[in-house]
């Protein structure tokens, strides 16, 4: 398949780094850009190593931790569309600027996190801002990377700066280790050091920040801000509030209810805040819901495989980041290959065979989860890692190719919106069920220890809601428990946890599974010719 575009938003506009500036000019502003966003990609996973001792030390409850996570990726998702937009129209040098020290001041304030009764409202809250920093530097950034190269470098340009961003979740996990032996604060501090290189060279760079004046649909942000934080929040508090719950029901639906609402609005609007007539192409849509049910393990599998490695496995946090490494030993050279597939054959073979690797891959692994060794474990995440690593980087690509009528950021804006909203989804939707079949599981177990049914009980829900499964077995007072029970505990804590992981796993095979038939109804063919805003 062929096509060829116009010249897109983003050549007309001036909203980028100016070639003129000569090449080292545009060189240093792709460097300053890949600083910039560099913090936001670490931050994917960084978190997730720290996630036990930050709930430890901090006293955070069970959805308090996850919404650690969530808070950023929701914040992500519901921001990017319209930071792309604030970038077309003030000024992407002045957006990243902004992003960069947002970003950066918000990590700084995570790290001060008081403990107490306001820790849990604190560090959230202050996650949520990094995560609307990231979602206003993001399509900033790569507005500024697509200005700076002439059509002939830009193809060149991009496979660099999303090579490499792209690359940097692996170093979370490492990262996150080693810094978390000295304290978990230094997790968000480190990012300190990295948004003032990125602002002294954007300086340098001399990129031009004079922006499009139009007007930015102010109402469709809010519309669809409220709607995926309330979907999210109906499925996250489902474990504390009940399926029966009627706010459980009345936060999903309604949050459902207000994207729709949201999608009849954008059609609606002269200047809308998102495209959505992009999704007419068939492959765009297809791309797009690839990335979503991919997202939905992709992103999770960090944070709940990172809390099932120091609970169940017992490792600290420095192993833990080894283990989340094996997961990349598959995902690296996947991505190699399936972007030298992708040239050749285009996107459809990749993302089926990734769909298939990967649905194999979380399956085996979810059977060994139990097993409690890593040694039983590796070839399986090392295939689930293989899976991923074949879906992303052809499914990303094929969009941005298929979406004529747009610039670089209004499709980049939308695929990052529906990948980050796939990933809170799959966090609350995932770590509900881990609640569940973790509370069921210790409350049969506690009462084969001789404790009553209530009290099992109770200390079950007190585990499966206050500490991911170890802080059950420190939220009990166990010094006053026999010698013999305590020890019954501390390894049924570990074994049922194994258990609950057990099931998320599956959810998440669940999920490549669905991503492989999705995949199947790609119409193939390759993309030739210019892609959207000029570029190749």
């Amino acid at each position: 398949m062929s096509r060829s575009t116009g010249v897109g938003p983003a050549d007309q506009g001036s909203v980028g780094a100016r070639p003129e500036g000569g090449g080292q000019s545009k060189w240093l502003a792709l460097l300053a850009m890949l600083f910039a966003v560099s913090m936001t990609f670490i931050d994917q996973t960084i978190v997730s190593i720290a996630s036990p001792d930050i709930q430890s030390e901090l006293g955070l409850s069970r959805d308090g931790s996850q919404w650690v996570i969530n808070g950023y990726l929701l914040a992500l998702a519901a921001g990017f569309a319209l930071g792309g937009r604030m970038a077309d129209v003030l000024g992407s040098k002045r957006m990243v600027l902004v992003g960069i020290i947002g970003f950066a001041l918000s990590s700084a304030l995570c790290g001060l996190s008081p403990k107490g009764s306001l820790a849990e409202t604190w560090i959230i809250v202050f996650r949520i801002t990094q995560g609307l920093s990231a979602a206003v530097m993001i399509p900033a950034a790569l507005a500024v990377v697509v200005a700076a190269f002439p059509i002939t470098e830009r193809g060149k340009a991009l496979a660099i700066f999303f090579g490499v961003s792209g690359g940097l979740t692996a170093v979370g996990p490492i990262a996150g280790g080693y810094l978390t032996q000295w304290t978990w604060r230094a997790i968000f501090w480190v990012n300190l050091p990295i948004a003032v290189i990125a602002i002294v060279l954007a300086v340098l760079a001399h990129i031009d920040q004079r922006g499009n004046k139009q007007r930015i649909d102010w109402r469709g942000a809010v519309i669809i801000a409220a709607g995926m934080a309330l979907s999210v929040l109906g499925f996250e508090q489902a474990n504390s509030w009940g399926w029966d719950s009627v706010w459980t029901w009345v936060c999903i639906a309604a949050g459902l209810v207000l994207i729709v609402v949201f999608v009849l609005v954008q059609l609606r609007t002269p200047v809308p805040l998102m495209k959505v007539r992009i999704f007419r192409d068939r492959a765009f849509l297809v791309d797009n819901g690839v990335l979503f049910f991919s997202m939905m393990a992709f992103v999770p599998v960090f944070f709940f495989a990172s809390v099932y490695s120091q609970v169940s496995l017992g490792f600290n946090a420095t192993n833990a980041g080894l283990y989340l490494l094996v997961f990349f030993a598959g995902f690296a050279p996947a991505a190699q290959i399936s972007g030298r597939m992708l040239d050749a054959r285009g996107a459809k073979l990749p993302m089926i065979i990734g769909g298939v690797l990967g649905t194999v891959g979380f399956a085996l692994w979810a059977v060994k989860a139990t097993d409690l060794s890593l040694g039983a474990q590796w070839w399986s995440i090392v295939l689930a890692g293989a899976g991923i690593g074949f879906i992303l980087g052809p499914s990303s690509t094929d969009a941005v190719n298929r979406a004529i009528d747009a610039s670089y950021g209004e499709v980049t804006g939308i695929s990052q919106t529906v990948r980050n909203y796939g990933s809170a989804l799959g966090i609350a939707v995932l770590g509900t069920l881990l609640g569940n079949v973790l509370s069921n599981r210790l409350t049969t177990s506690f009462e084969s220890l001789g404790m009553s049914p209530a009290d099992a009980s109770a200390a079950a829900h007190e585990a499966a809601n206050t500490g991911m499964g170890g802080g059950g077995a420190h939220g009990t007072d166990m010094s006053q428990l026999p010698a013999q029970m305590q020890q019954g505990i501390e390894t049924a804590v570990a074994d049922d946890f194994a258990v609950a992981t057990q099931a998320v796993l599956w959810g998440m095979a669940v999920a490549l599974a669905i991503t492989l038939v999705v995949a199947l109804l790609h119409p193939g063919g390759k993309v030739t010719g210019a892609a959207p805003g000029g570029g190749a």
